[in-house]
């Protein structure tokens, strides 16, 4: 079979799905590989390095896909590449299919088998294919870099000449990957780092890394994870939470919050008025913002200032390190592929929980449970 690599044109997006050193594994299984001109330009991946790899090169997108028997992207297709996937093909991305119900409907339409990457299990055999957790760690780590290029003071504790400087201070909520690796980073940078998460059990890891584990006198309530992603709580939880958060957050230079729900929008952790209390010239790096953010103000893609704090709400942190987000996402893309081949060809196992987990269409079908009765409700 023919695996099809195409130019991403999702706006600002710089990855790619399939770098030239991954290309080898997938020819000795049996597959060949056509990427379109120009695929890995803005990963700094050139098309020479993918012919020495041993990819042909397609002119067109159009060209590409009607050779390609499955697609490998980042992103899922926008309107403009939907006519170009031809009957009958597969398509493995990050779909964001709990947020893009139209075009799982047309993908169904058109008979397209797809897999969406954000929903493979994070299970021990699956961590080598998790792209959530790959991409969340990039994030976890340029969000402390972002926060610390716009924190008009410095990171470590400085003793000079002219006086002492004392560490900055950051406050990170949620100990998910995201979270852990701003805890590592913004240590290693010589901040003095506290770390909230509503899930006891991470205090271990919060602890091992050099960060104070803050605790909070909450509601118990069912459920503190659900397959390694937090759960969604009441309303009365997250009014008593705020509460608490807000002596935290007027404490910190830098605050990063990292709070997502699968399927959800992002919980409101942090209000307007919680802003207020924060000092002047503080920051907030909101790596929810994609999902509505976990502050109330931020602003998906952009930098905002609210009552004197920076609310950064970026959401393609993973696209700003091209290089080593597109390695990473070759590495799960490949491994999940080759789970389900044999000899160059796809051998769909729904009895893998990971092939079942992520198949959401085929045979002209919604196949993916959850998607299915969500459509059906709307």
């Amino acid at each position: 079979m023919l695996l099809g690599v195409p130019k991403e044109i999702y706006p600002g997006e710089a990855r790619v799905a399939l770098i030239p050193a991954g290309i080898q594994t997938l020819l000795n299984a049996g597959f060949e590989v056509v990427v379109q001109e120009g695929a890995g330009d803005e990963a700094h991946f050139s098309d020479d390095e993918y012919r020495s790899a041993g990819a042909s090169i397609a002119p067109t997108a159009a060209s590409l896909y009607e050779q390609a028997d499955i697609i490998l992207k980042v992103r899922q297709p926008l309107d403009s590449e939907l006519p170009l996937l031809k009957d009958g093909s597969t398509l493995i991305c990050m779909l964001d299919a709990w947020f893009n119900l139209p075009l799982i409907q047309q993908l169904a339409a058109k008979n397209v088998r797809s897999f969406a990457l954000e929903f493979i299990p994070r299970t021990t055999r699956a961590q080598s294919m998790d792209v959530l957790s790959s991409m969340g760690a990039i994030s976890g780590y340029r969000s402390v870099l972002t926060g610390a290029m716009a924190l008009p003071q410095y990171f470590p504790m400085l003793m000079t000449a002219a006086g002492t400087i004392h560490p900055a201070r950051v406050f990170i909520i949620g100990a998910g990957v995201a979270g852990l690796m701003a805890i590592s980073t913004a240590r290693r940078l010589g901040a003095v780092v506290e770390a909230y998460d509503t899930r006891a059990e991470v205090r271990e890891q919060v602890e091992s890394l050099g960060a104070k584990f803050v605790e909070f006198d909450l509601p118990q309530e069912e459920g503190g994870a659900t397959g390694g992603y937090a759960t969604e709580k009441s309303e009365e939880f997250y009014r008593k939470q705020r509460e608490q958060m807000t002596a935290k957050v007027s404490q910190a230079d830098l605050v990063i919050t990292t709070a997502a729900i699968p399927g959800k929008m992002s919980p409101r952790l942090i209000t307007k008025d919680m802003l207020h209390y924060m000092k002047k010239g503080s920051v907030i790096v909101d790596l929810a913002a994609e999902r509505g953010g976990n502050v109330e103000g931020t602003v998906a893609g952009e930098k905002v200032y609210i009552d004197g704090v920076a609310v950064i709400g970026y959401t393609d942190h993973p696209g700003r390190v091209p290089v080593h987000a597109s390695q990473l996402l070759t590495k799960n893309i490949s491994t999940f592929l080759l789970n389900m081949a044999k000899e160059g060809q796809l051998n769909i196992n729904m009895a893998d929980d990971i092939v079942a987990a992520t198949l959401v269409t085929e045979d002209g079908d919604i196949k993916h449970a959850g998607l299915k009765a969500r459509i059906e409700q709307e």
